[in-house]
């Protein structure tokens, strides 16, 4: 028995109509088994981007102010009750008593053209019409609408398909971004809910594939990553686990951070994951620092392959050091720490390859150690400290070439506002927020900071977004209105004239409930590759903003694009006289 549903590729020319038909077996994989247009031009289109975007519903029902118990099903010790219905943006108020508090809402992916210009929404819907049952569950692949850090998308090693990460949860289900997964339940959590985590992965024709996974329970899964070139059929995956007590169980720690699980052609009924399967692990004690909270160290956010190599991102929370690090394959010296970094901070080996198998840890160590042994370092010359201390706080993250780096910063979410000069004034003033530029220093031997671009982001200062109320949200007595603060993740390109463009989403500050929640940016900025020092001129620019009930959460380059040659804005204007003279 087999049900339909429908996953649009929706056109940006009003005349034109394009749709597929999608089959989601009861497993819920996804297969094409027809196509219906007026025109052929329904798949993605090389070097053009993909961003994710997720809409929340705005139904007021979701949520019933005063009555409604947060979380759902909770113990009567971790009961709150919801201070506001659903109405958006309202309903993030109820994360001022619900720490874990979100909604989960449908995914769309935007393709767009360099510039911002929208082609076509490819959106996974529930089934309509005839279709609309079995309903058993009403379980399809959906985010967590007010998690910011959910949703980044990669383009894989051979650029074949873009993966991203969701939840295997109805529409509208409150609170499973902190909710267990089916294989790993923490009796400590105060969320008792049990949801699977999700790597999506979807191909040039809009075709989707999904795989299970018990990692991140607790918490979410952030970002992944297929490794399909030679003969490699792994994804790694990056996100945090954990939402209960501590001491945490054995499942949580090793299911956080880093993984490494295979890409799946199983339908998702039949897959039944085990244990999470860590493929990297970091603890502060490699710089001799004194131990925190098991499984928190490797609290990462941003996910990136380059030259061989993966390369992850810590810059939230409270345990470990927000930074960059990698993951060292190189093997370990006779004390069993990475040959890489036997002080937990160095740079690559020579002989540096991807992973293609867990970590093989001593599980009688991991609540003592973690998962040892431990296999990452902290890319030299970035930052050490601490995060009860941070100095910075890292998103994504681009290789331009083998000696320069971008990093976005998102900032610390401090929404200090001064009515008189109408800004957030700690989000105006940072001087990390934005786009880090790292350049490889080979006297030093160490990475060091060249510059932070900013220009443009109008850090602090409130935009307006249509529908959005105005004044002040009463329950924290502070505007409405978001400002960029910092950016989260990002793609970039090396154009021909030696120069780089880079896209990005921004991360807001607000008097939102939840600022995760705010309609933010997609912004581009194109910088003198060569530079070392902050050049005149550069500046971002704003090319999409989110709607009225939406976010935008990652930009990558479209499937079937060649991570080696993303083509530069002279091939699209080619390709658009192209599709001119056809018309």
């Amino acid at each position: 028995m087999k049900h339909i549903v429908e996953s649009r590729l929706v056109s940006r020319r009003p005349a034109v109509r394009s749709r597929l038909a999608v089959t989601i077996f009861l497993s819920g994989v996804v297969s094409v088994t027809g196509a219906f247009a007026d025109d052929d031009d329904i798949d993605f289109r090389p070097g053009n981007l993909l961003v994710s975007r997720s809409v929340y519903d705005n139904n007021p029902a979701n949520v019933v102010a005063g009555k409604t118990s947060l979380p759902p099903n909770c113990l009567p010790a971790n009961c709150v009750t919801a201070t506001d219905d659903g109405s958006y943006p309202q309903i993030w108020n109820n994360t001022l008593v619900d720490g874990s508090f979100g909604i989960t809402a449908k995914i769309v992916l935007d393709q767009l053209k360099p510039t911002g210009a929208l082609v076509n929404s490819l959106e996974v819907e529930l089934p309509h019409g005839s279709e609309r049952h079995d309903r058993s569950t009403g379980d399809q692949v959906v985010t967590s609408f007010p998690s910011k850090s959910e949703l980044a998308l990669n383009l894989s090693t051979d650029g074949r398909v873009v993966t991203f990460m969701g939840y295997l949860a109805p529409l509208d289900a409150l609170d499973v971004s902190n909710s267990n997964t089916p294989g790993v339940v923490d009796s400590t959590n105060p969320v008792p809910g049990s949801y699977s985590r999700v790597v999506a992965e979807v191909d040039t024709h809009g075709r989707f594939h999904f795989a299970k996974t018990n990692a991140y329970s607790g918490d979410n899964g952030r970002a992944a990553i297929r490794n399909d070139k030679n003969g490699a059929n792994v994804v790694y995956t990056a996100g945090n686990a954990g939402a209960g007590a501590n001491p945490q169980p054995n499942g949580i720690i090793v299911g956080a951070g880093l993984q490494i699980l295979t890409a799946e052609r199983t339908p998702l009924a039949a897959q039944n994951p085990g244990l999470p399967s860590p493929v990297g692990s970091f603890n502060i004690t490699q710089l001799g620092f004194k131990a925190d909270k098991v499984g928190k160290d490797t609290n990462f956010r941003g996910l990136t392959v380059s030259n061989n190599v993966l390369y992850t991102t810590k810059g939230s929370g409270s345990n470990g050091i927000n930074t960059v690090y990698f993951v060292d394959t190189t093997g370990f010296d006779a004390n069993g720490k990475p040959l890489a970094c036997p002080s937990g901070v160095g740079l690559l080996g020579a002989n540096a390859t991807l992973p293609t198998a867990p970590i093989f840890y001593d599980a009688t160590q991991l609540q003592t150690l973690g998962v040892v042994p431990y296999n990452m370092c902290i890319l030299k010359g970035f930052p050490t400290i601490l995060a009860k201390t941070p100095a910075s706080f890292p998103f994504g993250l681009w290789f331009a070439d083998g000696k320069t780096l971008y990093v976005a910063d998102e900032g610390n979410g401090t929404n200090t506002f001064d009515p008189v000069s109408g800004k957030y004034t700690a989000a105006a003033t940072r001087p990390g927020s934005g786009l880090q530029k790292w350049v490889f220093d080979a006297g030093l031997g160490a990475w060091k900071l060249a510059y932070v671009l900013q220009a443009g982001l109008n850090l602090g200062v409130p935009y307006t977004v249509h529908g959005y109320p105005t004044g002040q949200n009463p329950k924290t007595g502070l505007p409405w209105a978001p400002a960029a603060e910092g950016l989260r993740n990002i793609a970039g390109r090396v154009n021909r004239d030696g120069s780089a463009t880079i896209w990005a989403i921004t991360s807001t500050v607000s008097g939102n409930g939840n600022q995760g929640a705010d309609p933010n940016q997609l912004v581009m900025i194109t910088d003198n590759l060569a530079a070392t020092g902050l050049p005149a001129g550069e500046s971002f620019t704003a090319i999409r903003t989110a709607r009225f009930g939406e976010v935008l959460r990652g930009v990558s380059f479209t499937p079937g694009t060649d991570r080696d040659r993303v083509v530069d804005a002279d091939d699209h204007r080619d390709d658009d006289r192209r599709d001119n003279d056809h018309r």
